[in-house]
């Protein structure tokens, strides 16, 4: 049978040591920041980030991956095995031109057909999950259609709702999708946040103060998986308390079978901006 290799980007935002241990392969995106030029999560990690965001001068920008970054590493990996194949998945289209990137480096292979590339329609761990799920099943030997079947059904049954401090990041970082009609809100509307299947950002409601609002995700997630068993991460943009708080109303009120927490990585945090705070529920 033949061997998959899972290939995703920086934006997975998946720990280093998940990774290192299920052998994904991680293209990193860019950030610029006062002059600088790092790689996402290799030469900048999230901690440092978050450092240098409350001293900067000016916005942080990000940029996608070349093609060309992404040929480098399907060629590489295609070349060690006669038998591989790649599963390649990435940050939401809608939000980035990265997925292109990586389709464009697959058109340029001479076997195209041992590369299969996925748009998450997602950010963060909302591809984490689907990355990491994919690395699980090719490690007990699925095929290449077998492991992008799994991440497909995932993607479907996945439930995603953050919360930003303010949503002046998104707004200047031009990734606030159908959420722009909360420009302007009153002082302390804190607007629920999820991910819409088009893969863009999208409200979903507005609740004033942050407790109220974390009360209404969860009334949210009741009615999205009624049977209460579910997988859960909590990830966080520098926001430990917000993220252990979130977490306990969760638990309260859900089975969880698994759950961690992520920390919010340079490039998606440069358009969520610090404090924010999410869930990535999916049902067990």
């Amino acid at each position: 049978m033949s061997r998959v290799r899972i290939v995703t980007d920086s934006t997975s935002d998946i720990p280093q040591a998940t990774r290192e241990k299920l052998g994904i392969e991680m293209v990193p995106l860019k950030i610029h920041l006062d002059g600088e030029t790092y790689l996402d999560a290799v030469t900048l990690d999230a901690e440092q980030f978050y450092h240098k965001l409350v001293a900067a001068h000016s916005m942080p920008t990000t940029s996608q991956p070349s093609p060309a970054e992404f040929l480098a590493l399907y060629e590489k990996l295609l070349a060690e095995d006669p038998e591989v194949k790649i599963l390649s998945i990435h940050l939401s289209s809608a939000m980035s031109g990265t997925y292109q990137s990586a389709l464009l480096a697959k058109s340029m292979l001479d076997e195209e057909d041992r590369v299969q590339v996925i748009d998450s329609k997602s950010a963060c761990y909302g591809i984490g999950a689907l990355v990491v799920a994919a690395a699980e099943a090719a490690r007990e030997g699925k095929s290449l259609e077998e492991c992008a079947e799994i991440v497909r059904e995932i993607r479907e049954s996945f439930v995603i709702y953050f919360l930003v401090d303010t949503l002046e990041y998104l707004q200047k970082g031009g990734r606030i999708g159908k959420a722009s009609a909360l420009i302007g809100s009153l002082l302390n509307i804190k607007p629920i946040l999820s991910i819409d299947p088009e893969g863009e950002i999208a409200s979903v409601d507005k609740v004033r103060g942050q407790k109220k609002a974390m009360a209404r995700i969860i009334e949210m997630m009741r009615r999205d998986i009624p049977g209460g068993d579910i997988h859960i991460s909590v990830a966080h943009a520098n926001n430990t308390e917000a993220a252990e708080e979130l977490y306990r109303l969760i638990e309260q009120n859900f089975t969880v079978k698994s759950m961690q927490y992520i920390t919010i990585g340079p490039v998606i945090g440069t358009h969520a901006g610090p404090g924010t705070v999410a869930a990535f529920v999916s049902p067990a």
